[in-house]
């Protein structure tokens, strides 16, 4: 790998993030008006639920559409021939997915300040220091990671960038209802044991609570760390192997 073409390609994805109306709506402006409607019907004591409740599941809820995005990507770059065309330039593959990734580390980070700031007029009092402001940011990177690898299978198996968007949320949903703001019950919580969501969910709600040493931290850490870097592996593999052609 090269810094200087990851580097260049970096900057080509986010100023192509930027100049893309449905991307940019829903990595950055939809994570804003999610907290925003949550905060709204949720922020009422009355109802027994608090923005303190809701938000790491937030923070992993924004995260997991980063498979659907990044699938979109790349089917549309592969059907433009574009993935083709890398093959003759000094570029490598390695070159190109470091920069997806990179660029997906740093929507992610800009979601969860967005977040962050949105959720606090809303009764978010996270009662933690800036030790574990750090992990919270660390572990919604290394969660990213997932994303991105989840993105990168689907796109081998997808025709198009409509297909990719459909197959995404065979991912999406079951991360989405099992492992986010939804409570999980006796019975869905040993599926949920197995989604990276879930255990990001339970990990920074343990960090914003001020528990650093709770044990699910470092099981989070731990468990999303290992499944991310296998699943970007299998991921990267996959795609090498047939879903650039």
């Amino acid at each position: 790998m090269n810094f200087k073409r990851i580097l260049a390609l970096l900057k080509m994805e986010l100023l192509k993030a930027i100049r893309e109306p449905a991307f940019f709506f829903l990595m950055l402006l939809f994570p804003a008006l999610l907290t925003i409607m949550f905060g709204l019907v949720f922020g009422d004591s009355e109802l027994g639920m608090s923005m303190n409740t809701i938000a790491p599941g937030l923070f992993a809820y924004a995260c997991i559409f980063i498979i659907m995005t990044v699938a979109q990507s790349f089917t549309e770059m592969r059907d433009q021939g574009l993935l083709r065309r890398l093959n003759t330039t000094p570029m490598t593959s390695a070159d190109f997915i470091a920069s997806e990734i990179l660029s997906n580390m740093i929507i992610v980070v800009l979601q969860v300040i967005i977040i962050y700031i949105l959720a606090i007029p809303f009764g978010f009092t996270p009662n933690t220091s800036a030790v574990g402001m750090v992990l919270a940011f660390l572990l919604m990177i290394v969660f990213s990671l997932s994303s991105v690898g989840l993105g990168l299978i689907t796109a081998t198996v997808s025709k198009s960038s409509g297909t990719a968007t459909g197959l995404s949320f065979i991912f999406i949903l079951p991360q989405m209802f099992l492992g986010t703001f939804i409570p999980v019950t006796a019975t869905t919580e040993v599926i949920a044991m197995f989604l990276p969501s879930y255990h990001a969910t339970q990990a920074l709600t343990a960090i914003f609570s001020g528990n650093l040493t709770d044990p699910l931290v470092l099981t989070g850490f731990t468990f999303i760390s290992i499944v991310s870097i296998a699943i970007v592996i299998i991921g990267i593999l996959l795609f090498k192997k047939s879903g650039n052609k």
